[in-house]
């Protein structure tokens, strides 16, 4: 009698074994700034904005827990290490920092 002990499917490699890093660090805010501002003057709105972009739902924001959610997704997603504790402390501590640098990680890779 054998055991399964994996799940069958595919996950790409970047999910398996992150080694990327994001295209811009958290304070980076000069770098767009009309994110940044958009960030500042609206926060509710950019976050469903972001969550929009990235190919969320716009409500995603409105559910505990969901902008971790999403950050965590989309550093397996684009292969960027991490850990989901981090995602966590990221945005609890420094949430509009992070979602400025999510907008631009979102447009950095959109074609």
């Amino acid at each position: 009698m054998s055991v399964v002990t994996q799940q069958p499917g595919f996950a790409p490699s970047g999910a398996l074994s992150p080694t990327g890093e994001w295209s811009t660090n958290l304070f980076d805010c000069c770098d767009d700034c009309g994110i940044c501002l958009f960030g500042m003057c609206l926060p509710t709105c950019f976050t469903c904005y972001v969550a929009n972009m990235y190919g969320e739902n716009c409500l995603l924001p409105c559910v505990p827990g969901g902008l971790t959610a999403m950050r965590t997704h989309m550093r397996l997603s684009y292969g960027i290490r991490g850990t989901v504790c981090n995602d966590a402390l990221l945005m609890c501590f420094c949430g509009l920092c992070e979602m400025c640098r999510m907008a631009r990680e979102v447009k950095h890779r959109s074609p």
